[in-house]
């Protein structure tokens, strides 16, 4: 229950987003799924809560929807939910039950990691296309989570067959929702599947936005981070299990010329200390050059026939 000295003031929607990124901030809560600051929080709650747009323009428009009035009922909704972020240290996506890549909007419970990979925007601005083969037909999403890389693949290369995969049935469940929600059910398969275990393709192309927080940096993860599901976010002692046990297995499941894009945080030294001689490229995104690599298979089975030696 909501307590009656909450500090959520005002009689408008622009006054109840600044009080509420005051609320915020001085809760110390931590962002990283969907915002990355107080008063970004605080817009999406208000909105979302109001039930008004989410792209709504709060203050350039002549007639801002920042000046429309709220009544006393609405603030003690809005301050309710404020209190469960507040209090629960839940990711705000799982309050509300959405969160959007690319403008696209994707349904979120705490079954799966809130989707907030940067190999979003490569699908989306067309910059990988050029590493692809013409003949790219077999795109597959491993560590798929809510299916929303699967669906934003599908939604770039129309041409493509997409498979969703996932160790976890609950997350294949999400992404379920988010294939059917989008009408993609023709184009995406999903599949349950211990890295390639069950995948054997071959594939043209592999996604894969891993398990990789090292065991030290797992040890310091804020409250929001560990609402999410362990399993999609630990990759043991320096956060390169799983990478390893996919680059071992990955030749033998892609075409010629396939390519893996890789997401690893920041984890780029561990990267490149588990793999001293691998040949990659980095790829930019708006975290930089060091988060997203591309690696083709020729790279990998060159590496494995090194070890081999």
């Amino acid at each position: 229950m909501i307590s009656s000295t909450h500090p959520l003031t005002g009689n408008t929607v622009g006054a109840l987003v600044e009080s509420g990124a005051q609320w915020l901030a001085s809760a110390g809560v931590f962002f990283g799924h969907g915002t990355t600051n107080a008063h970004d929080e605080a817009v999406w709650l208000v909105l979302w809560r109001l039930g008004l747009p989410l792209d709504s323009d709060l203050y350039d428009a002549p007639d801002s929807i920042k000046n429309r009035a709220v009544t006393p009922d609405q603030l003690t909704l809005v301050a309710t939910l404020f209190e469960e972020r507040i209090r629960t240290r839940k990711p705000a996506a799982y309050l509300t039950r959405e969160a959007w890549l690319q403008g696209v909007p994707f349904y979120i419970d705490e079954r799966a990691i809130v989707p907030r990979s940067f190999i979003a925007e490569l699908l989306a601005d067309g910059s990988v296309d050029g590493f692809l083969s013409e003949n790219t037909r077999q795109v597959l999403d491993l560590c798929t989570g809510n299916g929303s890389l699967a669906v934003l693949a599908a939604m770039a290369w129309p041409e493509v067959e997409v498979t969703g995969a996932d160790i976890s049935a609950d997350a294949l469940a999400v992404a379920r929702i988010n294939v059917d929600k989008h009408g993609l059910q023709d184009r995406i398969r999903l599949q349950l599947s211990d890295g390639l275990a069950a995948l054997p393709g071959p594939w043209d192309l592999i996604l894969c936005n891993p398990p990789y927080v090292n065991a030290d940096s797992m040890a310091a993860l804020p409250s929001e981070y560990r609402a999410e599901p362990e399993l999609a976010l630990a990759g043991g002692t320096d956060g390169m299990d799983f990478v390893r046990q996919l680059f071992a297995a990955a030749p033998a499941c892609m075409t010629e010329d396939a390519v893996i894009i890789l997401e690893i945080g920041n984890e780029r030294a561990h990267f490149e200390a588990a793999f001293p001689q691998l040949p990659v490229f980095w790829l930019e995104t708006s975290a930089g050059e060091d988060q997203v690599l591309l690696v083709t298979r020729q790279a990998l089975a060159a590496q494995t026939q090194l070890t081999a030696q």
